[in-house]
């Protein structure tokens, strides 16, 4: 089988397959249908390696009523074709997280049917075509929001809710935006001085353990400032060095995580800082501040004193509530770890806990 990349895969099935079964079967249910739910193929970053485990033909379908799952989901079991393009739609045994339903034989195909609504709250915590408050946007990670803005609509018969939820999803609003910067450049703050005291103490590897945090949280802030939601680990590089003018950060990164001594790596963290500094005066959503490095007190290694940005930014917030809360950002700023960013109940605790009652709720 010659490699179809997903998202195509996913239109052609819904389009040739899915929906006119559901035309010919269910006639004038309304239904939405998307590829929206995980997957490198949301980014377009699927390759031949990604077919090796939870792939296939795939689509989602979304109806506005909860009744209306149970049959669509029988249509789907008792008809849907073996395969699709060479493909098979059924997937014998062992779990598949992003796939379908399981029928009763243990067959697993690639067609899930949710309530809109439900599935909303299930993904993010909350409804987008309710409103989202401050403390819905900072507890849901941004791989979630890059998937449900990415990806696809295949069919929005549901009067375009499932448009308008990507619509609303698009980009944070400014204060939020601006908290969020504020926050990463606070992570910033807080360990660009220490990649030069390691080097100086003779610990080259815990330098490079130091850039590299900076290094990650200089390439999110980057997409950030672009309007770009940040994806997680495996991609993040990737899609960072697509930005048009990525090039002297990538550089710079790579030059101060490289071979040599820390006077060699220096001048490439510091490029590196410059740059996305540059990048946040261009994007103004607060007033300029000077980009150029300076020494850290006494200290024989520059530093950006990141603090600067996040006094500017966190003064240009005009809600005082969030203004005032710790510069800790959306939860994906504190929290690594998948076991909770992938589960938003999870995610919501966590952020409840560390920020306190949220901003209007």
């Amino acid at each position: 089988m010659s490699f179809v990349p997903g998202l195509i895969l996913a239109r052609r099935f819904h389009d040739e397959v899915v929906g006119p079964l559901l035309a010919r079967r269910l006639p004038g249910l309304p239904y939405s249908a998307g590829l929206l739910d995980g997957g490198s193929e949301l980014l377009g970053l699927d390759t031949p390696r990604s077919t090796d485990h939870d792939w296939g033909p795939r689509t989602q379908v979304f109806v506005g009523n909860a009744h209306d799952v149970a049959p669509v989901r029988a249509v789907l079991d008792a008809e849907l074709p073996a395969r699709f393009l060479g493909w098979p739609t059924r997937y014998a045994g062992g779990p598949a997280a992003r796939l379908g339903t399981v029928r009763a034989d243990g067959d697993r195909h690639g067609v899930t049917v949710d309530e809109l609504g439900g599935w909303l709250r299930e993904r993010l915590g909350a409804d987008p075509r309710t409103g989202l408050t401050a403390a819905d946007w900072l507890a849901t990670p941004t791989q979630r929001l890059a998937e449900l803005t990415g990806g696809a609509v295949f069919h929005d018969g549901l009067d375009g809710a499932l448009t308008g939820v990507r619509a609303r999803l698009a980009w944070y609003p400014d204060d939020v935006w601006r908290y969020v910067l504020a926050s990463g450049w606070q992570r910033v703050a807080q360990v660009e001085h220490l990649a030069g005291r390691c080097a100086e103490v003779g610990d080259d590897l815990g330098s490079r353990v130091v850039v590299a945090g900076l290094a990650r949280d200089l390439m999110r802030l980057g997409l950030l400032l672009h309007r770009r939601w940040p994806p997680y680990a495996k991609w993040l590089g990737t899609v960072f060095a697509t930005l048009p003018d990525a090039a002297p950060v990538v550089d710079g990164l790579a030059a101060a995580l490289g071979p040599g001594d820390w006077a060699a790596r220096e001048p490439g963290l510091v490029r590196a800082l410059e740059t996305v500094a540059g990048w946040t005066n261009d994007a103004a959503p607060a007033p300029p501040v000077d980009p150029a490095a300076r020494p850290f007190h006494d200290r024989p290694f520059l530093v950006l004193h990141a603090c600067r940005f996040v006094e500017t930014l966190r003064a240009a917030i005009t809600d005082p509530e969030l203004r005032d809360r710790p510069p800790v950002g959306a939860v994906d700023q504190y929290v690594d770890s998948v076991d909770v960013l992938t589960h938003a109940d999870r995610a919501r605790r966590v952020a409840a806990a560390v920020v306190g009652p949220p901003v209007g709720a």
